[in-house]
């Protein structure tokens, strides 16, 4: 368990950070930082996190994190495309949303990866109603945040990330929060 102190620094830390963020925003101007952050997609991105009831910001912080925009993304687990989804997982969100004939290589298609990337995000804030446990669950897996929320490893709140036990998870989600703060200044 972590100290009281050290969970007022990781909130210091994080207030700090997001200061110097809209201070160089607002120094630099969004014209320079939209260089930094681009959105391409802009429009798929908005459509389909409309479509599943996501706020657009988060979803283009998830690309940014997952795949810094690119389609052809592979990671060395095998994830693939813009929302870095698992062949397998592709094939399960594929049979949910009645999309016949998946192929992973369909992964690296832009719209059918944002469309079943935010099905996917979606369904996860369903199962465990609410924004920061489902991107957990988006980078950790469901069982793994299922499991560490029955066992009292974490509570499901921001204040205890740092209590998240795989350390990718807990950056995977420091990230996109930042991310999204960022893409809601800019655009």
């Amino acid at each position: 368990m972590q100290s009281p102190n050290t969970k007022i620094n990781v909130y210091w830390n994080l207030l700090i950070f997001v200061a110097i963020v809209v201070l160089l925003i607002a120094v630099l101007g969004p014209p320079l930082w939209r260089i930094v952050y681009p959105w391409p997609y802009r429009e798929v991105v908005e459509r389909y996190a409309e479509a599943n009831g996501l706020d657009p910001y988060l979803v283009a912080a998830v690309i940014r994190v997952e795949s810094s925009f690119r389609p052809s993304a592979v990671s060395p687990k095998g994830a693939r495309g813009l929302m870095q989804i698992m062949p397998a997982t592709g094939a399960w969100i594929a049979g949910e949303m009645n999309l016949p004939n998946f192929h992973p290589d369909q992964l690296f298609d832009v719209e059918l990866n944002i469309r079943m990337g935010t099905w996917y995000l979606r369904h996860l804030s369903e199962q465990f109603d609410r924004k920061l446990v489902a991107l957990a669950a988006y980078n950790g897996g469901r069982g793994n945040v299922k499991n560490w929320l029955e066992q009292g490893v974490w509570t499901g709140q921001e204040r205890d990330i740092e209590s998240i036990p795989f350390p990718e998870t807990r950056n995977y989600v420091w990230r996109v929060l930042r991310t999204q703060a960022i893409y809601r200044e800019l655009y």
